[in-house]
Order: C-alpha cells, then sequence, then structure tokens
C-alpha cells in the first residue's frame, strides 16, 4: 500500500531511505504530457519528466512521502529530510482536471483564493475554472464599464438557507477583483500549472449586470438577494451583444487560457434569439483566438462550431450526446460532483441541500461513461467538481464542503478510482496533510459542533 493521494501508475519499494535536501535533479525527457518517473535511492532524488508539469508534480510526490509536516509553513523540525527509497511511474489520466469555485454568490477574497490555487496543486489538479458573474454579484472589472463592480459587486442582503424558509441574512454582501488581482491569480497559478479558465456567465444568471446597466435587461431590478433561478434574462439585442463582446475584450486581456467561459445555463423560457446571443460571442471568442466553454444547454440553443467545449452539469447523457455531435466535452454531473449537495442524511449537516454525495459517493465517479466509445467524434477532456457558493459564504464553510470530497475526485481524474484502501489511505496518511494546511475539513463521521448550522433551513431531495 502506498502512502500517495493521487494514486500512481505504479509504485515499488526500494531497500532502505534517502536522507539529505529532497529537491530531486529534474531531467526532462520524451514522454506523455505531465508524466514523470521519480527514483529514490538513498544516494539521490532523480526526477525524468516529459516536461515542466510533470516535473511539478513529482515534487507534490515527494512532498507527500515526507510526510504531514512538509505540507506547513515551516518546517518543525531540524534535520535532513528523509524518503523512503522508491520508484514512481506516474501520468495522469486526463488532460483536464478541474475545479469550478463560484465567488459571484459569496465573494471570496484574494489571499483565500491564492490558497486555493495551493490546494489544488497538491492535489495534482490543473483546471481552476472561476464562475465570476451571477444575479448575485459581478466580481470582474471591466474598466469600460465600471458600474459593474461599483453597482454590481455588491448586495443589500442575502437570503439564509433555502428560500422556503423564509429567513434573510440582512448583512451586505459585496466584493470585487481588479483586473491586476486576476493577472496576479493567473501568474501564482501558471507557477503551479494551474490554468485559470475564467467566466463570465450569459444571457441568464445576469441580474448583477442588469442593476448596473438597466438597459441590458427586459425587467430592471437590483442585484439579486435570492437563490435559485431567476426568471429575468438580458435583452439580447445587438446593443447588448456589443457591451458583452467589449466586456470579453477585456477578459481575454487578463486570462490568457485558451478557454474562456460564456455561461449559457438555466435560461427559462429560451428563444431561438437566447441561442443566437451566444453563439455570436462564442464566434467573437474564437475570433480572438480562445476556445468557448459552456454549460450543456447551449448544445441545445442551435448548432454550434465543433471548438465549443460542453460542461456537462446536468447529468452524463448531455455530455455524451455532445460527443456524438463532435464537441470536446468536461464532464461535471451533478450527481456525482456537485460539492455543495449534502454529505449526509444526519440532521447536523449545515443547510442540506441536494442528493447525498459522500466522499465514496465521489470516489465511485467514473468520468468516461461506457457509451463513450474511441470512434467519436468528439473526446471527454476530463472533469471538474463544482462548489457552488449559495449556502457556502466564507472560506471555512468552502473547507467544509469541498474536503475530502475534492481528494477523492484528485484521484479519481488523476488515475482509476475502485481501490478498497482507499478510505484507510485518505484517513491515515491524507487528513494529517490536510490538517497541516489547515483544511478545515468535514470528519468522516459528521460535521463538528461549529460545522453545523441549527435552524437554517435547506432543501435536500
Amino acid at each position: 500500500m502506498t502512502t500517495l493521494l493521487p494514486r500512481p501508475v505504479s509504485f515499488a519499494r526500494g531497500e532502505g531511505e534517502f536522507r539529505g535536501d529532497p529537491r530531486p535533479e529534474v531531467r526532462l525527457v520524451a514522454g506523455e504530457p505531465e508524466g514523470y518517473r521519480l527514483e529514490i535511492t538513498p544516494e539521490r532524488v532523480l526526477v525524468e519528466a516529459s516536461d515542466e508539469a510533470g516535473a511539478f508534480w513529482a515534487e507534490q510526490t515527494i512532498r507527500q512521502l515526507r510526510g504531514p509536516d512538509a505540507f506547513r509553513a515551516a518546517p518543525l523540525r531540524p534535520g535532513p529530510a528523509v524518503l523512503p527509497a522508491c520508484t514512481v511511474v506516474d501520468r495522469p489520466r486526463f488532460a483536464w482536471r478541474g475545479c469550478m469555485i463560484d465567488v459571484a454568490r459569496h465573494f471570496l477574497p484574494k489571499h483565500d483564493l491564492l490558497r486555493y490555487v495551493d490546494l489544488l496543486a497538491a492535489h495534482k489538479l490543473n483546471v481552476l475554472h472561476l464562475h465570476l458573474t451571477d444575479d448575485q454579484g459581478w466580481r470582474f472589472e471591466v474598466k469600460r464599464y465600471p458600474a459593474l463592480t461599483e453597482v454590481g459587486s455588491w448586495r443589500p442582503e442575502s437570503r439564509l438557507g433555502d428560500r422556503r424558509g423564509g429567513l434573510v441574512n440582512a448583512r451586505p454582501h459585496g466584493g470585487f477583483y481588479t483586473q491586476d488581482d486576476l493577472r496576479e491569480v493567473v501568474a501564482y497559478a501558471a507557477q503551479r500549472h494551474v490554468t485559470v479558465v475564467p467566466e463570465i456567465d450569459v444571457p441568464g444568471h445576469s441580474q448583477a449586470a442588469v442593476a448596473a446597466y438597466p438597459a441590458l435587461g427586459l425587467h430592471g431590478g437590483g442585484v439579486w438577494t435570492d437563490w435559485g433561478v431567476n426568471p429575468r434574462v438580458l435583452d439580447v439585442g445587438p446593443e447588448t451583444l456589443e457591451f458583452y463582446r467589449n466586456v470579453f475584450d477585456e477578459l481575454v486581456d487578463v486570462f490568457p487560457s485558451t478557454v474562456i467561459g460564456l455561461g449559457g445555463d438555466e435560461v427559462p423560457d429560451q428563444g431561438p434569439e437566447h441561442g443566437a446571443f451566444v453563439r455570436a460571442l462564442a464566434a467573437h471568442l474564437t475570433g480572438r483566438g480562445r476556445r468557448p466553454y459552456g454549460w450543456d444547454e447551449i448544445a441545445e440553443s442551435g448548432p454550434l462550431p465543433h471548438d465549443v467545449i460542453i460542461a456537462s452539469w446536468r447529468g452524463e447523457e448531455q455530455g455524451v450526446a455532445a460527443v456524438r455531435e463532435g464537441h470536446d466535452v468536461v464532464m461535471c454531473p451533478e450527481q456525482h460532483v456537485y460539492l455543495d449537495y449534502r454529505q449526509s442524511d444526519l440532521p447536523s449537516e449545515p443547510i442540506p441541500v441536494g442528493t447525498v454525495l459522500g466522499v465514496e459517493d465521489v470516489y465511485r465517479y467514473s468520468p468516461v461513461p461506457p457509451e463513450i466509445t474511441g470512434d467519436e467524434p468528439g473526446r471527454v477532456l476530463g472533469a471538474q467538481a463544482n462548489l457552488w457558493t449559495e449556502h457556502v459564504d466564507s472560506p471555512r464553510r468552502l473547507d467544509y464542503a469541498a474536503f475530502p470530497r475534492l481528494s477523492a475526485f484528485a484521484e479519481v481524474v488523476w488515475g482509476t478510482a475502485g481501490d478498497p484502501a482507499f478510505l484507510d489511505r485518505l484517513t491515515t496518511h491524507h487528513l494529517p496533510r490536510l490538517d497541516a494546511l489547515g483544511v478545515e475539513y468535514r470528519p468522516l463521521a459528521g460535521p463538528r459542533p461549529w460545522q453545523s448550522l441549527p435552524g437554517v433551513p435547506g432543501f435536500p431531495r
């Protein structure tokens, strides 16, 4: 049994141990993208990697082998590092190993966002999808349209729990990232081989933009203070299209990612004009040398260029259909990887929404449905876990929702799941690493008393 998470392709123990400086000798050799071979002997630590990303993932493996103290911000004990003699051969199964964080419903300050980049990198996850705009807040500075953040970045109150409970948190909520903030996040992530994929959601989930510029909408209104699907959508006329072309132009100047998200989900009474609006923005992004990325509803709004990537969130069948139509797909079905969903039937689960999705449920997920074969014109790029934040209002709550389920997901997308020793490895070896990192994860037995939220209603399914 290894101590590694994610699991490597192969792991073999050797004789003895290495004591000394754990920084490896690195050689770049031919091989599969992000792959590496790590050899530890009593005399040396050697990494042969196919690229810089592979060398970085090898360093994360070395960190795991050193033990939990290697995950602390400063060394606790003097003396050389101790590593077991071993040989690790490793490469990821998927190129897209992602996590979506919704910073629109509840803003995540920059410091905490950078911390999550570190957490993703420690788990060999390589895509951070930022959901930057929604009905409840606009988080991206647009210099041409300053009211988007002056007006749209805050709301006077928030729904507390599910709307059926009628509770309100009367404290104003807000925040946004300047363009330089986001350039910093992008650069910080790139150093850790994490790509930041931004998303501006249209034509639904746009009430914060309408609050700032009422001419964009059909019904007006302020920044939304409720959760759920807002029936108000954009007025998808030519003026609105030009507005959003300008917004996306500033977005692509900040984010070098080849992939740019444009939303497209949950548009009530969607008509052909909404699909035409999304396709026009997709064409604009393509003209800027980027690949549009949208939620799976956009595949139902009319023919899309094949370079559009589909995020299959409502289930797997939408992803299967998109692959057969020639699209690349990122699998993120709510039934398997929505980490805001409740983790058990325990009454102490805070704001229980959705179906039960525990650590073992996430670990059992397979991102490629059996219906997809190698003959399909499209392909599954990988998968991502989604952290929606209607009911996740602080970094502590985000930790609780994410971990250790995100650790299980990391192993699924790096290699294969199904190891009967997974929970033992998680408990014995990996939870102490999360403790050292200061992650306030949910214990496997249930929430700690201060992690519950008595009296705040959810909506379990």
